[in-house]
């Protein structure tokens, strides 16, 4: 008989974030999830941000973001405008009905984040968002590339 293995930390992640994901319905956030995850990106770069930067920061395709960009526009919460330094540039920016929108995700989405997390105390709830925001930060990715290049150089040298 074989000893069962822990799943490793992606896979719990990856578990987590199903959860979030069909808990956080339209009728909880009153809008739904790609269209928080949009505003709250928005709201994270200062309520302004270059389309381009949203492609990347949301890891989304120019056209799928434009997909949403229409539907987050034509709602009231966000508008496109030119660059007044480059022109080629769209700057998308948060609207005062995205603000409220985002305000009242942002209370359904806490109400998710207690039912998902209600096993965690506040103390490993705060533990855990510092260890998450340190994963996707620059450091973090930094680290994980470097660890990467290092497999890379030992794999290619024990050819």
């Amino acid at each position: 008989m074989g000893t069962a293995s822990t799943p490793g930390s992606l896979v719990l992640l990856t578990r987590l974030a199903r959860e979030v994901f069909g808990r956080s319905t339209e009728d909880v956030l009153g809008i739904r999830l790609k269209q928080y995850m949009l505003l709250r990106d928005l709201a994270d770069h200062g309520g302004a941000v270059p389309q381009q930067t949203l492609c990347g920061t949301l890891h989304l395709d120019p056209n799928n973001l434009v997909l949403m960009l229409n539907e987050i526009e034509s709602a009231g919460f966000a508008e496109r405008r030119r660059d007044l330094d480059d022109r080629r540039r769209h700057i998308v920016e948060l609207t005062p009905a995205g603000v409220r929108a985002l305000e009242r995700a942002e209370k359904g989405m806490q109400g998710v984040e207690d039912e998902v997390l209600s096993a965690l105390s506040a103390s490993e709830r705060v533990e855990l968002g510092r260890l998450l925001s340190l994963a996707l930060s620059d450091e973090g990715q930094a680290a994980a590339d470097s660890s990467a290049d290092k497999r890379q150089a030992a794999a290619a040298a024990g050819r």
